[in-house]
């Protein structure tokens, strides 16, 4: 292979871990091995100058730009920083400071946050827009979610400028994270890799309130602007402080480079004890004239570089690799290692995530593998030390058939996890699908636990969620660890679950893609199962949040003979099949009016103005057409809608107008 096409190679290989990074929230790489890949295309670059490439990943910052929210170009560019794993490189960056400037400078020591980067815009002490980073020249305009970020001051107090812009970063706490993946995993979803991506993520989310929901906090690092109140960067952070912004505590002046060091080393294991990810150190030339001076490149201040903390990992045995079956049949392969101490704590287990991670690791039974906590929560094997594999050590081969039913394992081509498909007979499925019917945001049945349920299958008095209303209290109290008193509970349980939404229901059955907000939505739409089970693809991708492979899920679901007649046993059992509640229209000021929703709104959600259409004798629909009274217009209104009701003479109505229709 030439040079040429190695440097291209490179190139594609990197541009796809970015992609994956940014737009998937789904790295499959560590930070460490993409900023070394880069950094070796960066020396063959340099090495090679007659193959540059404007386009070139060493060129532009990576970009996490969307189609679905509207772009807004930064009047600053949002770089990125470049970075360094060792003390010697900051001792050569700090040289080099040295030499260019020629006169005493300080650097300001900041604790590099693990989360997104945000550029905040404020105009009279008003918070006015927030873009993400995008490609570092435009990104995407997230204001609405950002308001619903409790440590983001809407409205400032003392004596700012008129107009300013801070950056900084949105992050996820542990213990948030920790809670957002057990709900994924109730729902039968794929948690999210670290809080980085979560928070990433959710910046994304199209309603707000969800936003609200997941509880992210803020730490500010930048302030830009032609009317700043100093002129240097650690005064300008403690104005800002006061002003109403969080910036972090653990931000020091250095003017030597051994006080840059060891506010490293101090912090190195310091920070394990922070709520929320850090992965390095940034140092900042602390005057602004001097930061000028020294200029930027085309892709990171010449002023400013990043310390990377490498995670701490460990040395330790594969002992075997077992296969899980989860409840959407997705098979997770868990490799059990001899027991190591990483972080503070004890690993004998760690996640391989799926048959491709086990194949580009070229896994052996018996491996000194290494292991570290991605994002210092999960931890995950990164490599194998194959200098000590024994020669008959047998390769990790993925199973082929499920290992619970022994059913061939299937895998879709847009997908990395392989499946059993075997939903309604295998053992497995069949107790985790029940586990999720009954758990608290489903039917709320208290007092069966994964291993009643599991005594119960075992004696064959389960084997589906139907199963659950045939039992007797007789039955249970004779199963070990439990009695009379425990039996009566779960009996009382399962009677008041009859009670339960019908939303609620439709979450408990477990249809893969549908989520408890999901649920809602079709709740909402489809006000009985008959309903439901009668629509086709196309009618339901007309659904909020439905896209077409959650609408094939529903469709696929309520058309195997099995689970339509598990609804009739349910049925039979006494269970809410439909929404009772009024549909009874309030008012009639928008009768025979068809109406079409599209956007982010301030003051309501898009399901609250949709309840609010029909309350008061109007339709929603999902598209524009000729026909349509109005559109119902927010913030980053979908281009092709705004289109069609341009093009139709549509009427468009903001969301403070639709309010005063309805006063």
């Amino acid at each position: 292979m030439s040079i040429e096409e190695r440097i291209a190679n490179l190139r594609q290989e990197i541009e796809e871990y970015n992609r994956q990074y940014y737009i998937e929230n789904n790295p499959t790489i560590s930070d460490f091995e993409f900023d070394m890949k880069l950094k070796q295309l960066e020396e063959m670059e340099r090495a090679y100058p007659q193959f540059f490439d404007k386009n070139s990943p060493t060129q532009r910052v990576g970009s996490d730009l969307t189609k679905t929210f509207e772009q807004v170009v930064h009047r600053y560019p949002m770089l990125s920083l470049s970075n360094t794993y060792s003390e010697s490189e900051v001792e050569e960056f700090y040289t080099r400071l040295s030499r260019q400037l020629g006169e005493a400078f300080e650097i300001v020591c900041e604790l590099k946050f693990d989360g997104a980067s945000i550029s905040l815009i404020y105009e009279n002490g008003e918070l006015s827009k927030a873009v993400t980073r995008g490609d570092g020249v435009r990104g995407d305009n997230v204001t609405n979610n950002i308001r619903a970020i409790r440590s983001i001051p809407t409205k400032l107090a003392g004596n700012y400028p008129s107009r300013f812009e801070i950056r900084g970063e949105i992050l996820m706490p542990f213990a948030v994270f920790d809670r957002l993946n057990a709900e994924r995993a109730d729902r039968g979803e794929q948690p999210f890799a670290n809080p980085r991506n979560a928070t990433s993520g959710t910046l994304k989310l199209l309603d707000p309130s969800e936003v609200a929901h997941r509880e992210l906090d803020s730490y500010l690092y930048y302030l830009l602007g032609e009317e700043l109140p100093f002129g240097t960067h650690y005064d300008n952070m403690m104005e800002a402080r006061r002003w109403g912004f969080k910036v972090s505590d653990a931000t020091k002046r250095c003017r030597s480079i051994d006080e840059i060091l060891d506010f490293i080393r101090y912090w190195d294991t310091e920070r394990r004890r922070l709520p929320v990810a850090t992965d390095g150190i940034v140092l900042k030339v602390n005057d602004l004239r001097q930061q000028q001076r020294l200029g930027l490149t085309a892709k990171s201040p010449r002023w400013a570089i990043a310390y990377k903390y490498q995670a701490e990992k460990a040395l330790t045995k594969l002992l075997s690799v077992s296969y899980q079956v989860g409840r959407t049949g997705a098979i997770t392969p868990i490799a059990n290692l001899d027991p190591v101490l990483l972080s503070g704590t004890t690993v004998k287990r760690a996640s391989l995530h799926n048959a491709d991670n086990i194949e580009r690791l070229d896994l052996h039974i018996g491996d000194m593998v290494y292991v570290e906590k991605g994002g210092e929560i999960i931890p995950k094997i990164t490599a194998v030390d194959t200098e000590q594999r024994a020669k008959d050590s047998p390769r990790v081969v993925f199973p082929s058939r499920c290992p619970e039913c022994n059913t061939e394992l299937v895998r879709n081509d847009d997908e990395a996890i392989y499946y059993c498909p075997n939903e309604d007979n295998c053992p497995t499925q069949s107790k985790e699908k029940i586990s999720h019917f009954v758990s608290r945001k489903a039917m709320n049945i208290a007092g069966l636990g994964d291993e009643t349920i599991s005594l119960l299958f075992d004696r064959g008095l389960l084997r589906d969620v139907a199963d659950i209303y045939e039992l007797q209290q007789a039955d249970i109290s004779l199963l070990e660890r439990l009695g009379d008193k425990s039996a009566r509970n779960i009996i009382e349980g399962i009677a008041g679950s009859k009670n339960v939404p019908y939303a609620n229901l439709l979450f408990a059955l477990g249809i893969r893609y549908v989520g408890e907000t999901v649920a809602k939505r079709l709740a909402k739409a489809y006000r009985s199962i008959d309903d439901l089970q009668q629509a086709t693809i196309d009618e339901l991708i007309q659904v909020d949040d439905i896209g077409e492979v959650i609408a094939e899920s529903i469709v696929k679901y309520f058309a195997k003979a099995e689970h339509r007649r598990l609804i009739e046993r349910l049925r039979a059992a006494g269970l809410q099949m439909a929404d009772t509640s009024s549909s009874e229209p309030t008012s009639d000021k928008l009768a025979e009016k068809i109406i079409v929703i599209s956007g982010v709104f301030a003051h309501h959600s898009r399901d609250d103005y949709k309840s609010m259409i029909e309350a008061h004798g109007g339709k929603c629909v999902g598209s524009v057409s000729k026909n349509t009274s109005f559109l119902l217009a927010g913030d980053n209104i979908g281009p092709s809608k705004l289109q069609k009701a341009e093009k139709l003479g549509v009427k468009i109505i903001s969301e403070e107008e639709f309010l005063d229709m309805l006063k």
